[in-house]
C-alpha cells in the first residue's frame, strides 16, 4: 500500500468516524424537550413522529453509506478498476471513446447500486411520514430522464476534459482551458436551466393575479429587485415538503414558489420568505458562492494536472495501465480529503449567509414575526429536528438550526423597535 492510497484510506476513515460520531451525538439529543421559543411547532404526537423521522433518515444514510462504501472498497482492493480497463481496451476503440465507456460503467454501476435506496426512501421511509405523493410512474420518468441529463451534459464536459488533457498539443494547459470551460458552462447552465431544464421535471405555471402576486411584485419594486415572473411549481405531484426559491440569471430570472408552500402559509408569511430570498441576491450570497466555485474548480483542475501523471496514484488502485480517464477517477479519491475541509466551510459560509439574508429582510420591509412563523410552519410540515447536536451543525447544515435563527430574528426585531 503506497503514499496514494494510505491518504485515501486514512480519509475514508476519518469522514466515516466524523459521520458516525455526529450522528451518534444527534440521535441521542433528540431525547431533549424542545426550545422554549419552539414549543407549539408540534403537539406531542407531531413531536414524536419528527423524532422517528431523524431517527428513521439517519439510520437509512447509515446503511446505505456503509454499503456503498463497502462495495467500492471491495472493487478496489479486488482489483475491479483494473479488471475493467483491461476488458473495455479489448474493444480496441480510440483512448477518448475507451474513456467515455469506462467512465459510463462506473457511473450507471453507481446508479443502480443507489437505486434500491432511493425507491425505498421515497415509497417506504417518505410515505410512511406521509410526504410521499409520487406515483410509480413519475419516479421512473423523473429516474430516467435525471439519467439522461447526467449522460448527456456529463458526457460532454467527460468529452472536453480527456480530449484536453489527452491531447499533446493542449495537455500543458489543460487545466486552464478546463476551468475556463466550466465557468463557461456553469454560466450557460443557468441562462437555460429554467426554461429547458426544469420544466422537464416540474410544470410551471404562472402565478395567477391577485392580492399575493401584487404584494410580492409591490415588495421587489420597493427593494428594486427585478425578475422575469413568479411561477407556482407542482411541487405536490412528488412529496407534501415545501420550498421558495430563485432560479435563472439575467432576464430568465424567476420567482418559483412551490403549491405546498401556497396551501401552508398565508401571503404574509410567504412574503416573508421571498424577502429572505431576494435579501441572498441583495447580499451578494449568490454572487459569492459562484466566485467561490470558479475558483474551487480551478484549484481541482490544477491538482489533477498534477496528480494525473503520478505512477503511484495508479499503482495504489492495481492499474496495468495509466490513462486520463482513470487518473480523473482515482484523483476523486485522493480529493476526499480536501473536500471534508471545504464542505466545513461551505456549510459555515452558507449559514452565516443565512442569517444575514434574515437581517436583511427585517431592515428592509419585512415583518420579523410574519418570517418566524412561516419558519416554524416549514419545520412542522417538513418534520424537522427541533434540537439538533452543534457538532453535527457544524458538519452538516446549511441552515441555522429553528432556534438559533428565531433567536437573532427576534433580537433584530427588539432592537428595531427600540
Amino acid at each position: 500500500m503506497n503514499i496514494f492510497a494510505i491518504i485515501i484510506i486514512t480519509a475514508i476513515i476519518i469522514e466515516t468516524i466524523i459521520d458516525v460520531g455526529t450522528n451518534y451525538l444527534n440521535l441521542r439529543n433528540l431525547n431533549q424537550d424542545p426550545p422554549k421559543d419552539l414549543e407549539g411547532i408540534f403537539d406531542s404526537t407531531e413531536y414524536t413522529k419528527s423524532q422517528e423521522y431523524t431517527k428513521t433518515k439517519t439510520i437509512m444514510g447509515f446503511v446505505s453509506g456503509i454499503f456503498l462504501l463497502s462495495i467500492t472498497l471491495c472493487f478496489w482492493f479486488l482489483g475491479g478498476f483494473n479488471s475493467l480497463d483491461v476488458l473495455v481496451r479489448k474493444l480496441e476503440f480510440a483512448p477518448l471513446a475507451t474513456g467515455l465507456i469506462y467512465c459510463g460503467i462506473l457511473f450507471l454501476a453507481s446508479s443502480l447500486l443507489s437505486l434500491p435506496f432511493s425507491i425505498y426512501s421515497t415509497f417506504v421511509v417518505e410515505e410512511k411520514f406521509g410526504f410521499n405523493k409520487t406515483t410509480v410512474k413519475t419516479f421512473t420518468l423523473d429516474m430516467i430522464k435525471g439519467l439522461l441529463l447526467s449522460i448527456i451534459l456529463g458526457g460532454f464536459l467527460l468529452t472536453i476534459i480527456l480530449f484536453l488533457f489527452g491531447n499533446e498539443s493542449t495537455s500543458q494547459y489543460a487545466w486552464i482551458l478546463c476551468w475556463i470551460g466550466i465557468i463557461l458552462f456553469t454560466t450557460l447552465l443557468r441562462f437555460i436551466a429554467p426554461t429547458w431544464i426544469m420544466p422537464l421535471f416540474n410544470k410551471f405555471t404562472p402565478l395567477e393575479n391577485g392580492e399575493l402576486r401584487e404584494k410580492i411584485e409591490e415588495y421587489a419594486k420597493s427593494v428594486d429587485f427585478s425578475f422575469g415572473n413568479i411561477f407556482v411549481i407542482d411541487g405536490s405531484k412528488r412529496s407534501s415538503h415545501s420550498n421558495a426559491f430563485f432560479t435563472g440569471f439575467g432576464p430568465t430570472k424567476r420567482i418559483a414558489l412551490f403549491d405546498t408552500l401556497l396551501q401552508q402559509n398565508t401571503n404574509d408569511e410567504i412574503l416573508a420568505i421571498l424577502g429572505h430570498e431576494i435579501a441572498h441576491q441583495k447580499c451578494k450570497h449568490i454572487l459569492i458562492t459562484t466566485i467561490i466555485g470558479f475558483l474551487t474548480s480551478g484549484i481541482i483542475f490544477f491538482l489533477l494536472s498534477f496528480l494525473i501523471n503520478q505512477k503511484g496514484l495508479y499503482d495504489a488502485f492495481y492499474m496495468d495501465y495509466s490513462s486520463i480517464y482513470t487518473g480523473i477517477i482515482f484523483f476523486s479519491f485522493l480529493y476526499t480529503p480536501i473536500e471534508l475541509v471545504t464542505s466545513v466551510f461551505g456549510q459555515y459560509l452558507s449559514r452565516k449567509h443565512e442569517y444575514e439574508a434574515d437581517k436583511w429582510a427585517c431592515i428592509n420591509g419585512q415583518d420579523g414575526n410574519q418570517l418566524i412563523s412561516a419558519l416554524k410552519k416549514l419545520s412542522s410540515h417538513n418534520l424537522s429536528n427541533l434540537t439538533p447536536h452543534p457538532l453535527y451543525v457544524f458538519f452538516n447544515y446549511t441552515h441555522p438550526p429553528l432556534y438559533e435563527r428565531i433567536k437573532a430574528i427576534k433580537s433584530l426585531t427588539i432592537n428595531k423597535t427600540e
